[in-house]
């Protein structure tokens, strides 16, 4: 795809506003003068914010339709809206009203008809809208939400998933309450292994199932039953079956990457599985013609990471072959060129997530850079896009200073950025510039890449606080993304480092296994190598250092105040302290001690305790904060109440903040991601030099 200087349109801006609209971060000017509070970032301008996600261009490419995320300072919470912008940028507008929540946009195959979710008519049900005329109906009055919908090529039909529950058999009886009674809530009964989940708390008994509706609305009918995992169906090309990626194992809760692509014919609802290697296989695409299947998987090796590859087999699950064994990253959200020549995709490399395009002899380009934007709290990569029938294409585009915009490219354009949707909070400030910055690893010499984002007003010849701040996962990667909660640190008036350690994703798959069973490990060394790096630029206090993180960020937090006393105050977030309580009290515990070790706890506790930062306990001299969320079931509390309680013995100056009914993901909630911050930073101050020579 030919490609030029990036340049971009905006039909919501003037045009001298749009001739200075920052795409790429760029140098402070020199500033000793501390900027008004309305020219920087500020915590209560994160209910400003605003990003674009889940873009859908229509099948001619004339117009786009994408879901508008903002946050309600009154419920605070998110709230979405769909809007459609046409390929050159005009007749950019709203399509749903603010009174409702709208996603999942989903044009029909001739472009007439937008199906989507909207919460409208008092719970999340299916919708459509006539693109000519502008009207819309409720196609669904269903008890749970759907989700996955899909056309089928005639446009007669529509897929979708749905949780159907298991009816509830007490298992005891109980006497007859007596009228007017007040008896204790009746007992809670878990028989099954994954009971409950982060974010959706206890889970009730059941699966998902999928569904097919007449797309003029009716009685839904369920395709599919059992007690197994269905994914995102997919329509076959005549629209007499659906092809589906799940697990169909009865032990398949025990084996929980072990996916396969299925069909399942609608006339007599009979199920076929068209892979069977061990490992997952998924996200399935047929080709235009109706004789290929693309999708993702990895033959399971047990190993923290594997990287996905794309394959593609005949449409009966035989000769089956990687498109993508040559690329060494993981490959994501496959979508068929319209002339069936090849698939468009996206991966990550060394923090920035492409869009490419593989023939089918796996011959890869890329065709565009800066997909992502829609982590807002840290710069995680995220993202998506989509493709019209003739090869244009739309995707979430975001740049350290900006969340996620639409953006558009095709073989014969340039990439042009459509929407400007937080100008009008961003164009009158100053926010901290982002650097990238590669150096050495004192373990082993390795290149290891990160970001220094300086303070608004920066002056070289100042020195700074630093604080390093450190990604989860473990296996993830940050990059050079927006990410609110370090650009809250900088304007703070503090140098922020955050890096791609080893285990990061990104670069390979020997370099995210060097952490496999052995996590963490040497991540210690290039943490502090990139403190080094940055101390060395000459603007850094070497005496102000601050280091927090996490999920697997706080894990190495609190590894590194075990090993060493040269920061002045660290908070641990949301961390692992204790592999082998961990490992029998997370959500995911059928997954961790398969995966991320090498067998069951009471079999390797050595193994265990070693990689657990409560071993070093009893080193620790730092200041030391634990954030977690009240409904973490990811890293669940009792994890930072047992470093907590640790410190506390130990007479280590600590504290423990808890945050009421925040799930893993603190930052879903506008005023939690303030008050993670907020504390992060009260926590840094407290102990920070000025205040300790008060």
């Amino acid at each position: 795809m030919k490609m030029s200087k990036l340049r971009f349109f905006s039909s919501l801006l003037p045009a001298v506003m749009l001739a200075s609209l920052p795409l790429l971060a760029g140098a402070a000017e020199p500033n000793d003068s501390p900027k008004p509070d309305n020219q920087i970032f500020q915590a209560e301008d994160v209910f400003e914010l605003e990003y674009v996600s889940d873009p859908q261009i229509s099948p001619d490419g004339s117009h786009i339709v994408y879901v508008r995320r903002s946050m309600d300072i009154m419920t605070d919470r998110n709230r979405e809206a769909l809007w459609i912008i046409a390929w050159d940028g005009s007749g950019h507008r709203p399509l749903t009203s603010s009174g409702e929540n709208a996603s999942s946009p989903r044009w029909s195959p001739d472009g007439g008809r937008l199906l989507y979710l909207s919460d409208a008519g008092g719970s999340t049900q299916i919708h459509v809208r006539w693109m000519d005329t502008g009207q819309s109906a409720q196609l669904t009055h269903l008890r749970r939400s759907p989700s996955n919908i899909a056309w089928s090529p005639d446009g007669e039909q529509i897929a979708f998933t749905q949780f159907v529950a298991t009816p509830d058999k007490p298992f005891a009886s109980m006497p007859s309450k007596p009228e007017g009674a007040r008896w204790a809530p009746p007992a809670k009964v878990i028989d099954e292994l994954l009971y409950r989940a982060d974010g959706a708390g206890f889970l009730d008994e059941g699966s998902a199932q999928i569904f097919v509706l007449p797309s003029g609305g009716g009685t839904p009918r369920q395709i599919t039953a059992g007690a197994f995992s269905h994914g995102a169906p997919v329509w076959s090309q005549d629209s007499k079956s659906l092809i589906f990626s799940g697990n169909r194992r009865p032990d398949w809760q025990y084996d929980p990457l072990n996916s396969e692509i299925y069909q399942v014919s609608l006339e007599d609802g009979q199920v076929q599985a068209l892979t069977s290697r061990q490992g997952p296989d998924n996200a399935p695409a047929l080709s235009p013609d109706g004789s290929h299947i693309a999708y993702l998987g990895f033959d399971d090796r047990y190993q923290g990471y594997q990287v996905t590859q794309l394959y593609l087999m005949k449409r009966d699950g035989s000769q089956a072959r990687s498109l993508t064994a040559s690329l060494d990253r993981s490959a994501g959200n496959p979508s068929w060129a319209g002339d069936g020549s090849g698939l468009f995709f996206q991966y990550a490399d060394k923090g920035n997530t492409k869009v490419a395009f593989v023939d089918l002899e796996g011959n890869v380009s890329k065709l565009a850079d800066d997909l992502g934007g829609t982590s807002l709290g840290r710069p995680y990569a995220g993202g998506s896009f989509s493709v019209s029938d003739n090869g244009r294409i739309a995707y979430t585009y975001s740049r350290p200073t900006r969340p996620a915009d639409l953006a558009v490219t095709s073989e014969d354009d340039e990439v042009r950025r459509l929407t400007g949707v937080n100008e009008d909070l961003f164009g009158h400030k100053e926010l901290g510039q982002v650097e990238e910055i590669w150096y050495k690893s004192s373990f082993d010499q390795r290149d290891i890449q990160g970001w220094i984002v300086t303070p608004p007003g920066f002056d070289a010849s100042r020195k700074y606080p630093l604080v390093l701040e450190i990604h989860g996962g473990p296996f993830s990667n940050y990059g050079d993304r927006f990410s609110a909660e370090v650009q809250l640190y900088a304007a703070a008036g503090n140098v922020v480092l955050y890096t791609n350690p080893r285990g990061s994703t990104s670069y390979g798959q020997e370099f995210g296994n060097l952490i496999h069973h052995n996590y963490p490990g040497q991540d210690y060394d290039d943490l502090m190598s990139g403190v080094d790096a940055v101390i060395e630029k000459g603007y850094v206090d070497p005496e102000q250092l601050y280091v927090t993180g996490g999920s697997g960020g706080g894990v190495l937090t609190s590894w590194i105040v075990g090993k060493t006393d040269r920061f002045r105050a660290a908070v641990v977030a949301k961390p692992v302290i204790n592999w082998y309580s961990f490992t029998l009290t997370a959500d995911a515990y059928n997954f961790f001690y398969k995966y991320w070790f090498p067998g069951f706890p009471w079999e390797y506790p050595e193994h265990y305790l070693k990689r657990s930062p409560l071993s070093y306990v009893g080193n620790v001299t730092t200041p030391t904060m634990l954030l977690t969320g009240e409904s973490d079931y990811r890293t669940p509390m009792s994890e930072s109440e047992q470093f907590y309680q640790a410190l506390k013995l130990r007479k280590v100056e600590s504290m423990l903040v808890r945050i009421p009914e925040a799930s893993h993901g603190i930052a879903r909630r506008p005023s939690n991601l303030i008050a993670k911050v907020n504390h992060i930073l009260a926590w840094f101050q407290r102990y920070g030099k000025d205040a300790a020579s008060e």
